[in-house]
């Protein structure tokens, strides 16, 4: 339910770029088809707006509007994982802006899946690359804001619970058991 501070957006430019960038890529792939616009000049334009709403995705809207990052990190011995951020539970996003973030996370990549599904039913196989494109950089985005946001609940809800459970124990014996609880949990859900 909406409060009365969250009835206005807190952060209007990032959300103004978060669908700026989208809006635009879309529009004009879908209006190069209507229009002689050449082809070349059109997947230059959508790759552009496809990298710039990537990059702000990834470094801006998603930790602005609902306090969530993630990267890839490749250690020295060349194992790759994913590594989550997420605010502090105790300062909440704004609801209207996590609503309009995550809208806009699962909105951008099902009209991109509509597109290709188009492209391959008209044979249109030289739009098909860029469609592919426009799905890796939204999905990836998509896929990343998800883990990050189910490892942001679970690290709250384990939390809370070694905190509330264990809180009382004090003391090096409470240190103890948090932490081989917070080791399991980790394990089960890691």
């Amino acid at each position: 339910m909406l409060q009365a501070s969250d009835s206005f957006f807190s952060h209007p430019v990032a959300l103004l770029f978060l669908y700026l960038f989208r809006s635009g890529a879309l529009a004009i792939y879908i209006l190069s088809g209507w229009f002689s616009t050449p082809y070349v000049f059109s997947v230059v334009l959508v790759v552009t707006l496809l990298a710039a709403d990537f990059w702000t995705v990834r470094n801006v809207s998603g930790r602005v509007l609902v306090g969530l990052r993630f990267w890839n990190q490749v250690d020295e011995d060349g194992s790759s994982y994913w590594v989550f951020e997420s605010r502090d539970p105790s300062q909440p996003a704004n609801a209207l802006d996590s609503k309009l973030f995550w809208t806009a996370m699962y909105f951008f990549p099902a009209a991109w899946i509509l597109l290709l599904l188009w492209a391959f039913i008209r044979f249109n196989v030289s739009f098909i690359p860029i469609v592919a494109l426009a799905l890796i950089f939204n999905l990836t985005n998509t896929i990343g804001y998800t883990y990050a946001d189910r490892d942001a609940k679970r690290k709250w809800a384990t939390g809370m619970a070694t905190s509330n459970m264990f809180g009382s124990l004090g003391g090096i014996g409470g240190t103890v058991v948090t932490g081989l609880v917070r080791s399991g949990i980790g394990k089960v859900f890691g």
